[in-house]
């Protein structure tokens, strides 16, 4: 039987695809406080921009290609169980070919009532103001906004519980309640965390730290448990 590698992945893994994150936009975009394109009150004060923000997105995820990161992960699954909960709502996972992927944060290729947080739908082009879901309500991104509950986390720390090896990738480990599912982890699960800029972590029995982009710290993880 394989060991399950649970593998908690951030910002800075789709990065190094081109992908622009808010940290590297110092919270603006466009001249915009992401708090008015990423919040329920912003969606409430100017839909037509939220919606433009989340367009514009979905062109560049389309886009872009995985990385050697994104590869590398798909291709553990040949030694391991790999359970990916990613913070990105992008799809580079999947492009590479990984089969177990949790967004914790929503996906940019669904979009869903405003009306019902669980009547979603598939997007590949532009939402629009006036597309209604059948329950007669507005469409707009599947994300989870600033100020919204994380449903997904339950699930995802049920994960973290059950995992034999735990890695973090490209994630500050600033943004909760993500950043608390390394609280989760059994005692002694090894742990890997790599990042170009290493978030400040507690020290725990069997944890190592890389500090290089993922497209390289995924040789050094792949290394790693290859002598496990």
């Amino acid at each position: 039987m394989k060991a399950k590698l649970v593998v908690l992945t951030g910002a800075g893994i789709s990065a190094e695809s081109g992908l622009r994150t808010f940290r590297d936009s110092d919270g603006l975009w466009e001249g915009y406080d992401v708090y008015e394109v990423a919040s329920p009150q912003g969606w409430q004060k100017n839909p037509q921009l939220v919606l433009d923000f989340y367009n514009m997105r979905r062109r560049d995820v389309k886009a872009a290609a995985p990385n050697a990161a994104h590869y590398g992960l798909a291709r553990l699954q040949e030694k391991f169980d790999v359970q990916i909960i990613t913070q990105n709502i992008d799809n580079l996972h999947e492009k590479a070919g990984s089969k177990n992927v949790l967004h914790l944060h929503g996906e940019i290729f669904k979009m869903r009532s405003v009306l019902d947080e669980n009547r979603s739908y598939a997007i590949e082009d532009d939402i629009n103001l006036g597309d209604m879901a059948a329950d007669g309500g507005q469409l707009r991104p599947d994300i989870v906004w600033f100020g919204e509950n994380v449903t997904r986390i339950v699930d995802a720390a049920e994960i973290v519980m059950s995992a034999d090896i735990f890695a973090v990738i490209g994630t500050s480990l600033v943004v909760y309640p993500a950043a608390g599912l390394v609280d989760c982890l059994r005692d002694g699960t090894p742990c890997y965390v790599i990042d170009k800029k290493l978030p400040e972590m507690a020290y725990r029995e069997g944890l190592v730290q890389i500090e290089k982009p993922a497209t390289l710290g995924i040789l050094d993880l792949e290394e790693a448990l290859a002598k496990l």
